[in-house]
Formats: C-alpha cells, sequence, structure tokens
C-alpha cells in the first residue's frame, strides 16, 4: 500500500553517512532535506520546523545545548540518531538509535523514530516561559506537530499498517541479505552489552525489535540468528581456551527481545477494531514465517 512522503531534515554533515543515507531513503516514501551545509542547521530546523516530519542526527556533530534550545521551545520531531549506541539521549526521550555499520534499517528505523514519537505523546508546546519570548524565538502559534503527522498520515498509517513493500519477504534478494546481515549485527551488540552495559542494550534492543517488527520478521528467523551468534560465540571461547557455558545465560537476551516484539504486536491491533477486522487487517510474524523461509 502506498503511503504519504515522509519529508526529513538531515542535519548529517558527514559526506559518506550523508551519502550512505541517502542510498537507503530513496524511493518515494521519503523527501530528504540537507541542512547540515547551511551556515548554522540547527537554527535553520528551528526556524523552519514546521517545513518537516523527521529529523536526522549525527551523533556528536553539534554540541547537546544546540538541542536544548530547541526542546526548551517546544520544537520536538521524530528523530533517528546515527552514531554508536551508547544508552544515551541526544535530544529527546523518544529518539531511536542507528549505529552507521547497520544502515540498511534506515528506513524502517524512521517509521519507528515517527510511531515512538506519536506514542509517547511527546508535546510540540514549550513549557511555560519565565518571561515573554522574542517573536523570532517563539514556537509558531498552532504548529501542532503531533497533530499535522496525524491528520496528513494517519497513525494507523505509520504505527498499525506497515509497509508491505517494506516487509523482508517482499525485497529484492540482494537487500534482503543486506538486512539481515545487518539485523546479525544489531543483535550481536546487544548480545555484547546485555550484561555488561543495559542501556545501551536497552538501545539495541530497540533497534532490532523496531526493523523485526517493521519488516515482519519472522520469529522463526530471531531465534535463528540469536543460536547462530551463541554457536560462533562458543566455538570462538573454545578456540581461546575459555569455558563458555555462562552462554546460556544469553537466553534472557533472547527472552527479552521477544517481549519487546510482542508487546509491539500487541499494540499493532487497533483496540477500535473488531477481533476478526484486525487479524484480517495484519498479517504476524508467524504468517511471515510460513510464506517466507
Amino acid at each position: 500500500m502506498s503511503q504519504p512522503a515522509l519529508t526529513i531534515a538531515s542535519l548529517l554533515t558527514d559526506p559518506s553517512l550523508k551519502q550512505a543515507c541517502h542510498r537507503w531513503l530513496r524511493g518515494g516514501r521519503y523527501r530528504l532535506e540537507y541542512l547540515g551545509a547551511t551556515p548554522d542547521p540547527v537554527r535553520e530546523l528551528e526556524r523552519r520546523c514546521d517545513s518537516f516530519d523527521v529529523v536526522l542526527l549525527q551523533q556528536g556533530a553539534f554540541p547537546g545545548e544546540a538541542y536544548g534550545e530547541l526542546v526548551a521551545q517546544g520544537l520536538l520531531l521524530p528523530a533517528v540518531v546515527i552514531g554508536e549506541v551508547n544508552g544515551r539521549t541526544d535530544y529527546h526521550e523518544a529518539e531511536v538509535h542507528l549505529p552507521p555499520d547497520q544502515l540498511e534499517q534506515l528506513s524502517y528505523s524512521v517509521d519507528a523514530a515517527v510511531s515512538r514519537f506519536l506514542r509517547r505523546g511527546l508535546s510540540s508546546a514549550p513549557p511555560a516561559p519565565a518571561s515573554v519570548p522574542s517573536p523570532a524565538l517563539a514556537p509558531q502559534a498552532g504548529w501542532g506537530l503531533p497533530s499535522r503527522i496525524k491528520d496528513r498520515l494517519g497513525y494507523l498509517g505509520v504505527f498499525y499498517k506497515r509497509d508491505p513493500s517494506l516487509f523482508l519477504r517482499n525485497l529484492p534478494e540482494q537487500e534482503r541479505e543486506d538486512l539481515l546481515a545487518s539485523l546479525e549485527r544489531t543483535y550481536r551488540d546487544l548480545l555484547l552489552s546485555y550484561f555488561r552495559d543495559p542501556a545501551a542494550a536497552n538501545q539495541a534492543i530497540e533497534s532490532f525489535v523496531h526493523t523485526a517488527f517493521f519488516s515482519d520478521l519472522p520469529i522463526t528467523k530471531a531465534v535463528e540468528i540469536h543460536m547462530n551468534l551463541i554457536d560462533d560465540f562458543s566455538k570462538q571461547l573454545r578456540l581461546e581456551g575459555h569455558k563458555s557455558d555462562f552462554l546460556q545465560d544469553y537466553r534472557l537476551a533472547l527472552i527479552d527481545v521477544m517481549a519487546h516484539l510482542c508487546e509491539m504486536y500487541r499494540r499493532s491491533v487497533p483496540p477500535d477494531l473488531p477481533v476478526g477486522a484486525a487479524i484480517a487487517e495484519a498479517s504476524t510474524p508467524m504468517d511471515s514465517a510460513s510464506s517466507w523461509g
């Protein structure tokens, strides 16, 4: 099903990163506008915030204070942050993080960023100021991004009704292989940080689950990714003369991922739809497993 295009403001400054993101956001679903080459990209975003649906950020490209000014004015946009998954927040609590070696998942991260933003109900109105702000800094009256996105795209159009053209089984073979390899890298990141850095692991889990949901990844494939990685770790440990019994503990990571994914599917059923209509409307990961191996 064709969906309205999302207009994305890109604040990327790295040319190679910019080129890679353009590759994975090509096509009619996205309109990219690059602000990174302007004299002050963050101020340009502030000035034209009502022109965009999503913002693409590069971790560390601008000081946190610059984003803090946007937050203080209530100028919040769904955001994808390209950079290290470290458990920290760059812009706001609903942002989605994606490492630069996993950009194959970028289109799914954009959809996830919009759905998270709307689901968490972030306010587009600034807190009451101590003094009246200057007209140049005051947010535009009635901007209301959440309402604008819901009116134009429809909440169901972004979160509940996923785009079947992005389903794993419907991708060209090479893109399907690229996406699966990217998901394996994401899952490896979450395993490596699961016990060592829970905050970073949680971001990696969210990244994996979002892509799994929006790409309709079969549950059997998610389990296969987990088992293959654990097997690789076990072989490496044995080669180095170490015991690998503790790897059984990482079953908790798989359980965590499945719990998050089940919650995504639970939320994907609109509460006002009859059960029969909801089942007919939404495919499930089990359906995917039977239709694509």
